[in-house]
């Protein structure tokens, strides 16, 4: 495959928040929804798809930015989250679950734009799902967690990460399209104690395996767990055929 510029743009950048400041749970899938779309470089658009649509950050995003868009399908496998999608004319929700076929071949929309932000780390099959997303939309871009999220938890823990790393997400998409660049960011979310720390956990709704341990080993991890907040690493990626 020709792939153009696989490493262009590998960027490292640092945000910390407080958590005093914040009130609600996906402060950091906000800030890279704003981010993402921040790096659009057009301000209209005709049919746009988001997969793993959530809430609705990418769309919220885009009207702030006012970037203009004819149809915006917002795609994702929560009923609950689809229902807390904006409404309107130009929205249109659908359930949809990247890790089934089914879900793919019920479209036959070809998208001008792809979009998914913070969704994609949970594909059972990357290399699969972003083949089927290149099949519907010759432009991707997108924002992925990487297995560098919750790093030092995992090494305190001596457990692995369940999703995937920056280079397995290089190499998906580069199997999947022919021009491909990427960006990296680290992000710091700061708390006031380790019980905050460790409830943003279970409650932000990007666990990095946490799960996997026994409430005695948690207890331990709260205990030596070194540092006063939780490191989250994207990869956000333009690719396009």
């Amino acid at each position: 495959m020709n792939t153009k510029n696989p490493n262009n743009l590998n960027a490292i950048k640092e945000f910390s928040r407080f958590s005093k400041d914040y009130n609600s749970y996906n402060q950091i899938q906000t800030q890279v929804a704003k981010q993402l779309i921040d790096k659009l470089p057009h301000d209209h658009y005709g049919i746009i798809a988001d997969i793993g649509c959530g809430t609705g950050a990418l769309y919220d995003r885009l009207i702030k930015s006012e970037i203009s868009f004819e149809i915006l399908k917002a795609f994702d496998a929560s009923e609950q989250m689809l229902l807390l999608h904006p409404s309107s004319k130009k929205a249109i929700t659908q359930y949809f679950d990247f890790n089934i076929p089914n879900s793919f071949a019920s479209i036959k929309d070809k998208f001008d734009l792809v979009l998914s932000s913070s969704a994609l780390q949970w594909s059972k099959d990357l290399d699969w799902t972003i083949s089927q997303i290149a099949r519907i939309g010759d432009n991707f871009y997108g924002a992925i967690f990487t297995s560098d999220t919750f790093k030092t938890i995992h090494e305190t823990a001596s457990i692995n990460s369940p999703i995937y790393s920056a280079d397995n997400i290089k190499k998906a998409f580069d199997r999947s399209y022919k021009d491909t660049q990427y960006e990296i960011y680290t992000y710091k979310l700061h708390f006031d104690s380790k019980k905050e720390l460790f409830n943003y956990i279970k409650k932000s709704g990007v666990s990095g395996g946490e799960q996997k341990l026994s409430y005695k080993r948690t207890k331990t991890l709260m205990r030596e767990y070194p540092l006063d907040y939780l490191e989250f690493e994207v990869i956000f990626i333009k690719a396009s055929n």
